[in-house]
């Protein structure tokens, strides 16, 4: 149906249903220090390399969709969070695995969702949060401090993360004009109003913002 994590790249449209398509110009990648003297004992090579940029496209508009209660996950591995953007919609309860063989301690001092799961290791089950008011998520690690992640929630069920070159591919929407928005960062969020036919492709694309 293309809602969230389904509307990849790739998939064939619904029949009666309208599909959104195009590429968002991303941002370089800015490579950074990553082996603080917090824990400089910790071999580079065990780092691995932040996510790319990405961004996320979705649908502003569409009124009476119902909330639907979902599960995702955002795994630590190799010092890093394995997504730098998790797209999700209200409501959805997200589960924080440690896959390394050392502590980690996820915490976000954020408006809409403040908690702190404390140390845990690999194999240790801290509780899934619930997300349940849209906004901005900023994510970090109390031990390491180049892990950063970023949580966008979302008041629509009509979103898809694009591919590392920008590219993306959202189906299923309803017929209608709407806003179709690309989040890049809190402060780079481009904005096209688009006109959805049943059955009808649209092609979009999101330039640098200036």
């Amino acid at each position: 149906m293309g809602l969230g994590a389904a509307g990849l790249i790739g998939m064939a449209p619904v029949a009666g249903e309208a599909v959104v398509e195009g590429r968002v110009t991303l941002p370089k990648l800015v490579a950074k220090p990553v082996t603080p003297p917090r824990y400089e004992n910790v071999p580079p090579a065990a780092i691995g390399r932040p996510e790319p940029p990405v961004a996320v496209v979705y649908l502003e508009g569409p009124t009476n969709v119902p909330v639907v209660r979902t599960n995702a996950v955002l795994t630590q591995q190799r010092l890093q969070f394995t997504q730098g953007l998790l797209p999700i919609q209200v409501g959805t309860a997200v589960e924080f695995p440690n896959l390394d063989n050392q502590y980690h301690s996820v915490f976000s001092y954020s408006k809409p969702k403040r908690f702190d799961l404390g140390r845990y290791t690999q194999g240790e089950n801290p509780p899934a949060q619930v997300f349940n008011q849209p906004g901005v998520v900023r994510l970090n690690c109390d031990i390491h401090q180049h892990m950063r992640a970023t949580i966008l929630v979302l008041d629509t069920p009509y979103f898809v993360r694009t591919d590392t070159n920008g590219m993306f591919r959202l189906s299923g929407l309803p017929a209608g004009q709407y806003t179709l928005k690309a989040w890049v960062e809190e402060k780079d969020v481009r904005s096209q109003t688009v006109t959805l036919t049943d059955g009808g492709t649209v092609t979009v694309n999101f330039g640098a913002q200036r």
